[in-house]
């Protein structure tokens, strides 16, 4: 576990705003963004995202329909549009993708949590606090 990894857990619990990581998310270049959405799809395709999660995904993540990653993970075969949306190059498209995949994860996490954890697990990112 490493900070990388603690922020984007606590930011996928609403244990951290978004702003908060936006700001983390926009420090590092290009290549270590690209690092990091490949990080979280990796992560949201272990959390079992699952198609049905794209609408809500969405709506959490801020994002109109319209938006490139929103259209993405819109049509189908979410494995494969995951990897697509952490492949976006543009800075602006690097920030909303950053966004869904962490809505993403929320999502998939929360249901794994609900339905395997929820008698304690030994998931150290189910552990973590605000503070």
């Amino acid at each position: 576990m490493n900070e990388r990894d603690v922020l984007i857990n606590k930011l996928a619990q609403g244990l951290r705003p978004m702003p908060e990581g936006i700001e983390w998310f926009d420090g590092p270049g290009q290549e270590e963004q690209s690092e990091v959405l490949l990080f979280l799809c990796h992560h949201c395709v272990q959390a079992r995202a699952v198609t049905e999660d794209a609408p809500e995904s969405i709506r959490r993540a801020g994002l109109r329909p319209t938006h490139t990653p929103a259209a993405l993970i819109s049509r189908g075969r979410i494995d494969e549009q995951l990897g697509k949306i952490a492949g976006l190059t543009p800075l602006d498209e690097r920030r909303k993708a950053f966004r869904l995949l962490v809505a993403v994860l929320a999502i998939a996490d929360g249901r794994r949590r609900e339905r395997f954890c929820s008698g304690g697990c030994s998931h150290w990112w189910h552990g973590l606090s605000v503070a």
